[in-house]
């Protein structure tokens, strides 16, 4: 059985969604859509199981740097929008005189 940080952590999180379901399903009873969720739930242990007995490929461990995109974050330049209307809520200039 191969355990890696992934998977312990996935299980550790289907643990986590069982107990919420399990919290919900007291709160609304056994509707379908609890029923829809505890389905879900045992699919993905299953999988996981799987994922348990299998070693992963060569070289998969990691995502190449190459496919990382840095997000600039920093505030755009305010003057970008000074002559910009805001179409969700209106123009700025109201309705011209015809």
């Amino acid at each position: 059985m191969t355990q890696t940080a992934e998977l312990s952590t996935l299980h550790r999180r289907i643990d986590e969604l069982r107990t919420a379901v399990g919290s919900i399903r007291v709160r609304y009873g056994d509707i379908p859509a609890v029923r829809r969720l505890l389905g879900d739930l045992d699919r993905f242990d299953v999988d996981a199981g799987e994922l348990d007995e299998v070693t992963p490929p060569p070289g998969t461990t990691t995502v190449p740097p190459e496919d990382v995109q840095l997000i600039d974050d920093r505030p755009f330049d305010p003057s970008l929008w000074a002559d910009a209307d805001d179409e969700g809520l209106g123009g700025y200039r109201g309705i011209s005189a015809r």
